[in-house]
């Protein structure tokens, strides 16, 4: 898919929320397509520094342009999980003046049939976001158990009708495995009560697809890992700003944002105060109408920015 048919989500509000400096040192921990990447080269002077992370071997394709053209970019092959060594490698540790997560699968990945994200689009069931390590779904769903599935779709899907889904699965992975998202998908759907399905506004196997790519990827354990490794590479006045896209990501995110911005009070009397490591920024940002007007997909976006301090990292 053309670049230019890629829409960076909430990409004004994710620039003025890292403030970004002409001269600063930033890292885009989800480069994706760079419609964010390159917002950010666009406010850079010429000191200053980008330093793009993305696991996908596509995403590295399209930034190939970028890493040939632009001396102030470089780009990781890696997840965002690995940043802090990463960036401590290129001697950035405590130097880095902002750093943007855009989590999820980007849209031309959604659109790709071969990556087996979408139900929308057939294709083999994989959903690795990194194609060279880790199982595919159609793997993991061979062999896992009813608990196994109910407990994955349950967790990260939120999906109350788990248990149907994970007894549909397993009945139809007994006349043969199941390989393709349309198959997935078909039996998703036919294990939902018409009356229920009928009262929402999604596809009956959105939570279900959800919940499997986020299972694959260990998305909420690397988002765990990301945001610990940008808090140490930040310096002090660096910026922190995240987008989540659905409840369980942006929950992570407000936790650990808040356990550095307002510490608990120290249980011992008379014990030194603990000072927050991280101030909060504004309140947390939704897409506008003129914005979902031209990008659908960003209707459950959230950003949350927060300022490093000089304290150092509370304790939790």
């Amino acid at each position: 898919m053309p670049q230019a048919e890629h829409q960076p989500v909430l990409l004004d509000a994710a620039l003025t929320g890292l403030g970004v400096r002409a001269h600063g040192v930033y890292v885009d921990a989800t480069f994706g397509r760079g419609g964010h990447s390159r917002g950010v080269l666009a406010r850079l002077g010429e000191k200053g520094r980008l330093i793009a992370f993305d696991q996908d071997p596509d995403a590295e394709a399209h930034a190939r342009p970028l890493v040939e053209g632009d001396a102030r970019f470089s780009f990781v092959r890696s997840s965002f999980a690995e940043l802090g060594e990463r960036i401590a490698a290129l001697g950035l540790a405590g130097r880095v003046d902002g750093v943007l997560f855009d989590l999820g699968v980007s849209s031309p990945q959604f659109d790709v049939a071969e990556r087996g994200f979408s139900f929308r689009h057939a294709g083999p069931l994989d959903m690795r976001m990194n194609p060279d390590a880790g199982q595919p779904l159609s793997t993991w769903l061979h062999a896992a158990s009813h608990g196994e599935i109910a407990s994955v779709i349950k967790r990260y899907g939120e999906e109350p009708m788990a248990g149907r889904i994970a007894g549909a699965i397993v009945d139809a992975r007994a006349a043969g495995p199941i390989q393709d998202t349309g198959r997935l998908a078909a039996i998703v759907a036919g294990a939902i009560p018409a009356r229920v399905a009928a009262g929402k506004r999604i596809h009956p196997a959105t939570r279900t697809f959800q919940a499997f790519r986020m299972y694959i990827n260990d998305e909420i354990g690397a988002l765990d890992r990301g945001l610990e490794s940008a808090f140490d590479v930040l310096a002090p006045g660096g910026r922190l700003a995240v987008i989540s896209f659905h409840s369980l990501e942006d929950r992570r995110v407000k936790r650990f944002i808040r356990a550095q911005a307002r510490p608990a009070p120290p249980p011992v009397p008379m014990a030194p105060v603990v000072e927050p490591a991280l101030s909060e920024i504004g309140k947390p940002v939704r897409a506008d109408a003129a914005e979902l007007a031209v990008n659908a997909r960003a209707r459950s976006a959230i950003l949350r920015v927060a300022e490093r301090t000089a304290a150092a990292k509370v304790t939790t």
